[in-house]
């Protein structure tokens, strides 16, 4: 929603595709469950840039971790047996990834070892691990998907510090997606894929959260996927059906929207000085916006 000013609208361009050579056209059990049983030959999912500036991101149904390097070329830099949906670099170069399957784990790009980080909760598996923000202090927020929605509310969202203690912040969510913290560390967003919104989750100073609220809202048959916030502490929402990003100022009103000139299925962003980088999954696409302009609206 918008007040006064009509969103400004960014056209978010093609830098590359995934070329065929890298596709696979084959079934996946992550497919089957989520698209119909349809053929998908990649799914790109949680973009990071390395220190290099090459964009890591991953495949889900493939269980893949892609490159697109500064020369312009992609390459398959690990393949393991899992579906990893959400990643961030490390401040040692490894990757820590939340995959659906095996929770948290973390991976070397250069030797191709995955190590088992947090695959349970009490004995307990997760749902179905989506994405996760990684604080300075070593603190990993993550959000437990599975296959919740507005008939299960029962999505989570957990905390887990840099001493072991895994705390449950939030336990009733329908589909909780992507989350990014705002500008003071004072709440998590949380997207909510099948409320179509994206919440506010308070962070006491006592460690626990209160006043949970809906921030902002959407439509379609998707809802809000990846999130991030610019300098200027304004909300980027990916939203997986409507085929571009909303800008949300920090008082909750819509004022851009950067739409992609490929598919509509737009997952998840990264942040890389004054541009989005974006991946949108429909065509395996990565997409790039310029976004200063937000910083002075």
């Amino acid at each position: 929603m918008y007040l006064d000013h009509p969103p400004l609208v960014v056209e978010a361009s093609v830098i590359s595709s995934v070329p065929s050579q890298l596709r696979l056209d084959q079934p996946t059990a992550w497919a089957a469950a989520n698209k119909g049983g349809a053929i998908v030959d990649c799914f790109l999912e949680g973009p990071c840039i390395d220190r290099q500036g090459n964009i890591l991101m991953v495949d889900i149904p493939h269980g893949r971790v892609l490159q697109f390097g500064t020369d312009g070329v992609w390459r398959e830099r690990l393949r393991y047996d899992g579906e990893p949906n959400g990643m961030k670099i490390l401040p040692d170069g490894r990757v820590l990834i939340a995959d659906y399957r095996h929770g948290l784990v973390l991976a070397n790009l250069e030797t191709g070892t995955i190590e088992p980080q947090l695959a349970r909760r009490n004995s307990e598996s997760f749902k179905g691990l989506n994405d996760l923000y990684l604080g300075e202090d070593g603190t990993v927020y993550f959000t437990d998907q599975g296959q919740t929605g507005l008939q299960d509310p029962t999505g989570r969202l957990y905390r887990l510090r840099a001493d072991g203690q895994l705390d449950c912040l939030l336990a009733n969510g329908p589909s909780p997606n992507g989350l990014v913290p705002d500008h003071e560390f004072a709440a998590m967003f949380v997207a909510m894929t099948r409320d179509n919104s994206v919440w506010r989750v308070p962070l006491l100073v006592d460690g626990g959260t209160g006043k949970v609220g809906r921030f902002c809202s959407f439509f379609g048959t998707s809802g809000p996927d990846g999130l991030a916030v610019d300098a200027a502490g304004n909300l980027y929402v990916c939203h997986a059906s409507l085929g571009q990003v909303f800008v949300i100022a920090p008082t909750g009103e819509c004022i851009g929207r950067l739409v992609s000139q490929a598919g509509r299925t737009v997952t998840n962003l990264v942040i890389n000085n004054e541009h989005a980088i974006i991946t949108e999954s429909e065509t395996g696409s990565i997409l790039k916006a310029p976004i200063s302009v937000f910083s002075t609206t």
